[in-house]
């Protein structure tokens, strides 16, 4: 059965090749980008002229003008990732609107954000998922592009959380053979070397190559807090034929990094320790390594001048495993921490498998551009996690680390192993109504497989299957030749991971969201406006079963609710001024649940946040090449847990000043100065964990170019 239904979607993505109108269109260019020329018109998978995106293929999986999108999307390009000095990605983040930090991982993996009033990690990288497992993020070296995707992406994407998706474009080879050398370090103790190499490995340019290499480490502002971290992201690209593109890419990151859980904010606490302060211990003791492995085989065929068949392949493999200490309970006398040593050893392998056919063509005087699609996907989960019992005391204010270490306890607290499968099929039409008016219309179908074996307990043994059909529509219709509007609705599916207290899985979280608004592109097309409210409501969102008393499980019965105001701006207003950020108002609390009460709200949202990036770049006189910038970031009051008692994090507001000077064609030079009034802050929280921002930071570097 599963075969035929394969089959039967691979009939339906290539049988339209033979239908295409006789109508052609301008071939799609498929050659080495040469970043030079990128201003004559924009790919959707290409660089950007400054911080203004006119293009984007992560909402639609096709290339569509941002403009024509009946969806509030964000692009955060390269340029943005290298005036502000930025490491990881949710630096970058900080300037896409609307985007916030929550659960760090203490400091592994990719970090969960949130958007329109949801906590997610739903990461992509050419439209593939990375957020299987613990993996880490790719680094900033990498990226081309960071785009934001508000509302539900799961009639493209498959399950996800409502509010957001985020897909990762990462740097692809040139045509010009370019390397450049950098160094980036700060006051704080960090330092990073990187390698960014391009160009042909042909005399025709058909085959070229793009090689980013990363090694990073140091000290933090956290006491006892070191890391390294070493990247090597090789990319390869093959024109086979005028009309077939083949690309390989990879991506071997090594972490090595302690569990940092930041602060504790417990209730009995007396007080909050300083931002620096440690007790998470140091060394071999508290040090995990994070292995990741990443592989993507991608191709893109010219069926005709108006079909175009493309796919590829994934595969994901990765480890998190090594010593790691924890909280254990609330202190009793207000100040002495009762924790736990623990060892885990997490792997995972993911294999992704897509392949997609677009096409162009005429039908009844209306213009379509058609989308169709099928994937599959298997991916392996397996974890083990020992615990210590005897006492293992810290006090929060005044810590001594380096503590003999507890014996860990024979029993693991947590052995188990899963796997799921996903078989899926999707369709899309956009199509221009009218001069002015476009429609997209889309629709998901997939199915569900998740096999879990508790190797503690039989009772907690489960396979489950679950179908799902997540719809979306939209509509756009041009006021003026600048201005636009449209509303959409769309669908969300997304499983629930754990066992029940009879053992079996749960049923998976849905959500439906409805956005209304408008688009306007000011200043000759130079700066982009956006606006939107939504609605958003997620069901089957895990509460307390009733039937426990002990309150470890759960069952899927309860229901959150989203609604706010979006405002993004992005554009270079001149030729030296530059602007990116956004406003996002949030009101998202819980509206059903066992234990909650109704109007509870969520964890880590903010009502009000604001970000803002200006960069001036001199063009002429003694100053040419010279960049100075200012970046302010607004946070509201949060709550630190979605609970019925809990503890808030206060609003806070970090200024951050950069530099860059383009010294010649081959020096650029850089000094940040980061958190410039030294505001202390939480960025984020997790349970009763929450992550201090970085204090003041002086950050320099150099890059060299030939």
């Amino acid at each position: 059965m599963r075969r035929a239904f394969v089959s039967f979607f691979l009939l339906n993505a290539i049988s339209p090749s033979v239908l295409a109108d006789s109508q052609t269109r301008e071939p799609l260019e498929l050659q080495a980008v040469n970043i030079d020329a990128i201003s004559e018109r924009e790919r959707a998978d290409g660089p950007v002229v400054g911080y203004k995106a006119t293009r984007s293929a992560s909402a639609t999986r096709t290339d569509t003008a941002l403009h024509e999108t009946p969806q509030s999307i964000s692009v955060v390009p390269k340029d943005v990732i290298e005036d502000t000095g930025a490491t990881r990605l949710q630096d970058a983040l900080d300037y896409a609107g609307g985007v916030g930090r929550a659960n760090n991982f203490g400091g592994q993996g990719l970090t969960t954000v949130t958007v329109r009033g949801f906590t997610t990690g739903e990461y992509y990288r050419n439209g593939f998922p990375i957020n299987r497992g613990y993996p880490n993020a790719p680094d900033a070296n990498t990226v081309e592009r960071l785009e934001v995707i508000r509302g539900p992406a799961t009639s493209l994407y498959g399950r996800g959380d409502p509010g957001g998706t985020f897909n990762v474009v990462s740097k692809q080879p040139l045509a010009e053979p370019k390397v450049t050398v950098g160094s980036q370090f700060d006051d704080q103790g960090m330092h990073r070397a990187t390698l960014d190499a391009t160009g042909p490995l042909s005399e025709d340019g058909r085959l070229a190559y793009r090689l980013n290499v990363l090694g990073e480490g140091g000290e933090s502002f956290r006491d006892d807090v070191e890391s390294e971290r070493y990247d090597v992201a090789p990319v390869l690209s093959w024109q086979a034929t005028d009309s077939t593109r083949i690309v390989f890419e990879g991506d071997f990151m090594r972490n090595n990094h302690p569990l940092d859980r930041g602060l504790t904010r417990y209730t009995t606490q007396s007080g909050s320790a300083s931002r620096d302060t440690n007790i998470w211990e140091k060394g071999s003791d508290n040090l995990l390594h994070n292995d990741n492995n990443m592989a993507q085989l991608r191709f893109e065929h010219l069926l005709n001048d108006n079909w175009t068949l493309a796919g590829g392949m994934q595969w994901l493999d990765g480890t998190l495993k090594g010593n790691a200490v924890e909280a254990n309970g609330a202190p009793a006398d207000g100040r002495t921490l009762q924790r736990n040593f623990n060892y885990r050893k997490l792997e995972w392998t993911d294999r992704d498998y897509q392949l997609n056919l677009t096409g162009h063509f005429d039908t009844a005087g209306f213009a379509h551009t058609l989308l169709t699609g099928i994937e599959y996907e298997d991916y392996d989960y397996k974890s083990i996690i020992q615990r210590s019992s005897a006492p293992y005391l810290i006090d929060i204010y005044n810590p001594v680390l380096g503590q003999p270490r507890p014996a860990l306890n024979a029993t693991p607290t947590t052995y188990d192993k899963e796997n799921l499968k996903t078989w899926a099929a999707f369709v899309q039409d956009q199509v221009a109504l009218t001069e002015r008016l476009k429609a997209l219309a889309g629709v998901r179908f997939e199915r569900f497989e998740h096999d879990y074996d508790d190797f503690l307990s039989t009772t907690r043994d489960f396979s489950k299957a679950e179908n799902a059909v997540t719809p979306r529509f939209g509509l756009i219709y041009d006021l003026t030749d600048t201005v636009a509007v449209y509303a959409n609705t769309a669908r969300s599916f997304k499983p629930n991971s754990g066992a029940s207290l009879q053992g079996g899985g749960f049923d998976p979280e849905k959500g439906k969201s409805y956005e209304l608004g408008v688009k306007w592109e000011a200043l000759d097309r130079q700066l982009s406006v956006d606006a939107a409210i939504y609605h958003i409501v997620k069901e089957n969102v895990l509460t307390r079963d009733p039937a426990d008393p002990t309150g470890t499980y759960s069952i899927a019965a309860g229901e959150v609710r989203s609604r706010g105001l979006d405002i993004n701006i992005a554009g270079n207003i001149t030729p030296e001024w530059r602007v990116i950020g956004g406003y996002a108002y949030v009101d998202a609390e819980v509206t059903e649940d066992n234990t909650l009460a109704k109007g509870t709200r969520l964890a880590n949202i903010p009502r009000n946040s604001f970000s803002l990036l200006n960069t001036y770049e001199f063009q002429d006189g003694l100053a040419k090449g010279l960049g100075l910038g200012v970046g302010i970031k607004h946070v509201d009051d949060r709550e630190g847990q979605t609970a019925a008692v809990t503890y808030t994090m206060e609003q806070y507001t970090v200024v951050d000043l950069l530099s860059f000077y383009q010294l010649n064609e081959h020096v650029r030079l850089n000094l940040d100065v980061k958190n410039v009034f030294n505001k202390g802050y939480d960025e984020g929280a997790f349970n009763t964990y929450a992550y201090p921002g970085a204090p003041r930071t002086v950050q320099a570097g150099i890059a060299y170019t030939f």
